[in-house]
């Protein structure tokens, strides 16, 4: 089981960079989900799920992020391949007429600052269900996901305060888990783009990852623990650059394996990790 690669993402929803090493902190990868979009009319931070036109955007680093700079700054590509950095005065102006939304970008606040954190409330005649059939691409004959698992804390906040994860701090993913969804499904494209891993373990086999939730894994000098299976949502049907919208992936997604691809993960031991390093089960 070794370690393919090793993956950031600067803003979240956006495309980001690959490493050859990194950190693992408590909060993951230093400079992952740095940053995040919020939507002004709904006063929340919104990402792929609200603005898909997110994902045919691709942030980098100016400056590496550190300790003391958790945030540092980002250069965004557009769509158009047009350039804007998180300095410039008209960011919010130009994310905003690339999304068709009136948007503004934001570094990670402290826990603290809980009102920038806080969810969307739902409307007092909306539709619970509706909505997370919505959000998890879910038809009405399907089941919804067990939600069970999610830091209770997700129901009042967007992402846990101090962090724009959507649950846990790293997604793992093995190679076997996308080629049996390639080869089920071989009319869609299951490029790990789609899933956004933070790492993808070379593994073969049909959902490997599934059978570690609950366990601990040395990495590297770090310890992981595999905390539970994601269930995947409308963002992996998205189309952006040279990937077609496609709802079939969740579809097939939901039909071979419950709607979910790949684990969420918290650090127990922090470490440095390096690509080729060897997963192993504690």
């Amino acid at each position: 089981m070794k370690l393919a690669t090793i993956n950031r993402y600067p803003v979240k929803s956006m495309g980001g960079d690959s490493l050859t090493s990194a950190s693992l902190t408590e909060w993951g990868i230093p400079g992952d989900r740095a940053w995040a979009v919020k939507d002004e009319s709904r006063n929340s931070i919104k990402g792929g799920k609200r603005f898909p036109e997110l994902m045919a955007m691709k942030a980098r680093f100016i400056t590496e992020p550190d300790q003391d700079h958790p945030s540092p700054g980002v250069e965004i590509i557009l769509p158009n391949d047009h350039e804007v950095t998180s300095n410039d005065a008209d960011v919010n102006d130009q994310l905003s007429r690339s999304i068709g939304a009136k948007v503004s970008l934001w570094p990670l606040l402290p826990k603290t600052q809980l009102d920038h954190y806080r969810r969307e409330p739902m409307p007092e005649d909306g539709d619970v269900e509706a909505n997370l059939r919505q959000i998890f691409a879910r038809t009405s004959s399907e089941p919804l996901p067990d939600l069970s698992g999610f830091p209770k804390e997700l129901f009042e906040y967007e992402s846990p305060p101090g962090t724009y994860f959507d649950a846990f701090p790293l997604l793992l993913m093995t190679t076997g888990s996308i080629e049996s969804m390639q080869k089920v499904s071989n009319a869609s494209n299951y490029d790990p783009r789609r899933f956004r891993p933070n790492l993808l373990i070379d593994l073969p086999g049909a959902f490997p990852e599934n059978q570690w939730v609950g366990r601990q894994a040395k990495l590297g000098s770090a310890v992981i623990k595999i905390e539970m299976v994601c269930p995947r949502c409308v963002m992996t049907t998205h189309g952006f650059r040279d990937l077609p919208k496609d709802p079939t992936v969740m579809r097939e997604l939901v039909k071979h394996n419950d709607g979910n691809l790949g684990v969420y993960c918290s650090i127990v031991k922090p470490g440095m990790v390096t690509a080729g390093d060897l997963l192993e089960l504690l």
